[in-house]
């Protein structure tokens, strides 16, 4: 009996360890589908981006970016700690500049579709608890290009707080460091007006 006790008692064990298993894996898949849906949507823009405007595809990309980014968290730490320094009203005007900004840097580079797919390669724990989801832009013709996304939860919802460039360079480090040299040395004037000549850069195809 004693025996059989054991044999039950390890089987529940394990069975329990299995189903908490299964829970930390639909946990971290959460973080997976926001990267999935939105390279679906961005998938979507450019199939059909050789027959849109500039102006139709950000429509189409607001939203998808939107729900996947963490815009403000973004915007706020695009600045550093020069943020903090704004007035309220240039906080806002920042905010919705970078907003802008990121709208207008994929819909200025969606310009056409060759077969282009986006592969997930898995997820992993990252510093602060965030998630790291790694990918790859599988483009025929050319160079595949590793992506991986950083995000955290707020409120229940996971949001991209940042890009690693060929899966190691952060993007959100590169513009802090274009952005608030330009502050630091010619002020919010003309930080705001770097901004808006990118933005016409990427509306007029004039990718960098």
């Amino acid at each position: 009996m004693r025996a059989r006790r054991s044999v039950r008692g390890a089987g529940t064990g394990t069975l329990l360890l299995l189903l908490a298993g299964a829970a930390i894996a639909a946990e971290s898949s959460a973080p997976v589908k926001v990267v999935e849906t939105m390279h679906t949507g961005m998938v979507d823009v450019m199939k059909v981006a050789a027959t849109t405007t500039f102006e139709e595809r950000a429509t189409k990309l607001e939203p998808v970016i939107d729900a996947a980014y963490d815009l403000d968290f973004m915007g706020r730490k695009s600045l550093g700690k020069s943020f903090d320094t704004l007035s309220p009203e240039d906080q806002k005007r920042w905010l919705e500049a970078f907003h802008r900004f990121m709208v207008a840097n994929y819909a200025g580079r969606f310009t056409s579709y060759s077969g282009q797919k986006f592969e997930t390669l898995g997820d992993e724990p990252a510093a602060q608890d965030t998630v790291l989801v790694r990918t790859r832009l599988i483009d025929p013709g050319k160079e595949n290009v590793d992506l991986a996304y950083r995000l955290r939860q707020q409120d229940g919802t996971w949001k991209i707080i940042d890009v690693y460039l060929k899966g190691t360079v952060s993007e959100l480090a590169l513009r802090r460091s274009d952005f608030t040299a330009i502050l630091d040395r010619q002020g919010f004037a003309a930080l705001m007006a770097n901004l808006d000549e990118k933005i016409a850069d990427l509306r007029d195809g004039k990718v960098k």
